[in-house]
C-alpha cells in the first residue's frame, strides 16, 4: 500500500480507511480531553463516517502500567473503562487467536508486546491506527497522528 506522508500523519493513497484502530495513549487522551491529541487524531475519531475501535490489549495495557505504578493516574479511566467504551460508542476489538500468532511472529525489532499487537490488529483488519508513536511508521498500515 502507498503512504502519503503529510507530517506526522500518514494517509494511505486512496484514501483513508474508514475504520480506526485507538493506541492506548490516543485513547485516554480522547476520555480526558488532553491537548497532547493532536487536531488530525481528534477530528478522525470524531468523524461520524468512521468506527472507532479499542482493542483488548489497550485495557491490558493500561491494567499493566497502573499495576506497575507506571501510569498511576489512570485509576479513574480504568474503573471506568467499559462504561466510558459504550458512552464513547467505541467497538471493542477482542485479540484472537490469529492476530496473537501474527504479533508473536511479526519481523519487528520492537519489543512492546501492545504495540505488536495493535499493529496485527490494524494490518488485519485494514484499519488506521491513530497513534503517536513514530515506531509504526514504514509497517504497512496507515497512522493518523
Amino acid at each position: 500500500m502507498g503512504v502519503i506522508a503529510a507530517g506526522p500523519a500518514e494517509v494511505p493513497t486512496g484514501g483513508p480507511p474508514a475504520g480506526l484502530l485507538l493506541d492506548t495513549h490516543a485513547l485516554i487522551w480522547w476520555w480526558t480531553d488532553d491537548p497532547r491529541l493532536t487536531p488530525p487524531a481528534r477530528a478522525a475519531i470524531a468523524d461520524p463516517a468512521r468506527v472507532a475501535h479499542v482493542s483488548a490489549a489497550s485495557a491490558w495495557e493500561l491494567a499493566t502500567k497502573h499495576r506497575l505504578g507506571k501510569w498511576p493516574e489512570a485509576t479513574v479511566v480504568l474503573d471506568q473503562f467499559d462504561d466510558l467504551l459504550r458512552r464513547s460508542r467505541f467497538a471493542a476489538l477482542p485479540i484472537t487467536p490469529a492476530e496473537a500468532r501474527t504479533a508473536g511472529a511479526l519481523d519487528w525489532a520492537h519489543r512492546d508486546p501492545f504495540d505488536r499487537m495493535l499493529l496485527a490488529q490494524a494490518a488485519a483488519l485494514g484499519l488506521a491506527l491513530v497513534s503517536g508513536d513514530a515506531a509504526f511508521s514504514g509497517r504497512g498500515i496507515a497512522r493518523i497522528w
